[in-house]
């Protein structure tokens, strides 16, 4: 009888589909895997390049070599992409006056550089002081009502991005090109059924089919220059700077940092969460991703300093490639790394480069109503999976004024800045803060779970 409840559960254990952190696909599948990181994190990584005035190709380059460090820095147990991140743009811009595509002067560039290196600093000190004083500190101010809210309000704060682009909306004239309408509706579609309904190895590429089936469409639709591909030299190093001291840019950029450490937290609640489901699917043992959260701000840090050393904008681990991975249930460290070195070889090469960034921005962003929702559900798991008192006041005012402060500065001023005495405020690292002081005061003479549950 016992053998027969092993053999079951050995044939269930069989018949899941995924990759643990610390498991590597075959060459050939790690090089597809990685290639469908690479289209996921593209789109916004560029953007943010065209925003602030940085070089695209150098953005690329230190997107790779910035993750790289990250996965060497957590030795290979937090697999996570670093790309550049939006919470900076605003501080970024002010700085280099950036037009969008209009790169900036190098002397610009340059002092952003600085100030994106010390932004780096405070990341790296708020893991080494959850290093030094455990998990205690972080839950008491990150805690999931914090964490899970942020995590929501990126997801959906990101919405208003993915539908215009997918709709190929002119903010000039309040249309949408029908064309991009077909192209992103038919690849949300595709991508969906891909991901539901496909087994095995073609269940961990619904991104990748799902993209491809929007880029053939898009052909006949006419939104693809296939000229522009083979435009520039076929090899090209990137623009590299260096940066310059400049404490304007260190007032601007580096209290970014301590905003954004929510939602590099957000990230790795939801990746412990969605390792572990697919660990217990697999009878494999528990991966303490959260408990590492120090190291991973340490690496978020350095992933910062490294990426702005060779003239990168400041960025974060990706949500979208983590909902790539919660969707693929992939999460091979392996994978992450080729994606890292594949994409600082495709910084080199201007028609590969150029190849994937003539995937027409409705396709992407068809796509992306998919993972952005994704984003925004992972925060719900968050609280679902720390047991959240949802009838609780105290929780119930610090996730409603994160998700209005948020979402309402996001859709309801231009840019997702806040204006307020004086100041323009980021909507999302306002909800951060605002939400991470407000659990903070809320908390104050508050007794822990345990003493309640004891006292009553």
């Amino acid at each position: 009888m016992r053998d027969k409840e092993e053999e079951k559960m050995a044939q269930s254990t069989e018949q899941v589909t995924g990759y643990l952190p610390d498991e590597a696909p075959s060459i050939g599948k790690t090089l597809i895997f990685a290639f469908q990181q690479i289209l996921v994190m593209f789109p916004a990584t560029v953007t943010v390049a065209l925003l602030t005035g940085f070089h695209v190709s150098t953005t690329i380059f230190a997107s790779g070599l910035a993750t790289i460090c990250f996965l060497l820095i957590t030795r290979g147990k937090i697999p996570l992409y670093y790309g550049s991140s939006f919470s900076y743009l605003a501080a970024i811009i002010s700085i280099t006056g950036a037009k969008y595509a209009v790169t900036a002067p190098d002397n610009l560039i340059s002092q952003a550089q600085f100030g994106i290196i010390m932004s780096g600093l405070v990341s790296i000190a708020a893991g080494l002081i959850v290093s030094r004083f455990g998990m205690d500190v972080i839950e008491k101010v990150l805690p999931a009502t914090v964490t899970g809210s942020i995590a929501m309000v990126i997801g959906i704060s990101l919405a208003g991005t993915a539908i215009t682009s997918a709709a190929g909306f002119n903010s000039e004239t309040g249309t949408t090109n029908n064309s991009a309408w077909i192209a992103a509706i038919i690849t949300l579609i595709a991508t969906i059924i891909f991901s539901v309904y496909l087994r095995g190895v073609w269940g961990q590429l619904p991104i990748l089919f799902g993209i491809i089936v929007g880029y053939v469409v898009s052909i006949p639709l006419g939104l693809i220059d296939f000229g522009s591909i083979w435009q520039g030299n076929i090899v090209s190093v990137p623009h590299f700077t260096l940066p310059t001291v400049s404490w304007k840019a260190v007032a601007a950029i580096m209290p970014i940092a301590i905003a954004t450490i929510p939602e590099s937290t957000a990230h790795l609640f939801q990746l412990d969460i969605y390792v572990n489901d697919l660990a217990k699917k697999k009878n494999k043992g528990v991966y303490k991703i959260a408990d590492k959260l120090g190291l991973n701000l340490i690496g978020d840090g350095i992933g910062d300093i490294v990426a702005s050393l060779f003239g990168g904008p400041a960025g974060t681990n990706y949500g979208e490639n983590l909902s790539t991975m919660a969707i693929t249930k992939n999460f091979s460290t392996r994978v992450l790394g080729t994606a890292a070195i594949m994409a600082m070889a495709l910084s080199f090469l201007e028609p590969v480069s150029n190849a994937i960034n003539s995937v027409p921005s409705s396709v992407i962003n068809g796509a992306c109503i998919y993972l952005f929702g994704v984003i925004g559900a992972q925060g719900v798991a968050i609280m679902i999976n720390k047991k959240v008192d949802m009838f609780d006041a105290r929780n119930l005012a610090v996730i409603s004024v994160i998700l209005v402060v948020g979402l309402g500065g996001t859709y309801g001023f231009s840019g997702g800045m806040i204006p307020a005495f004086g100041f323009e405020f980021p909507a999302i690292a306002t909800a951060a803060t605002v939400g991470i002081l407000l659990n903070l005061i809320l908390s104050i003479g508050r007794k822990k779970p345990s003493e309640e549950q004891t006292a009553a």
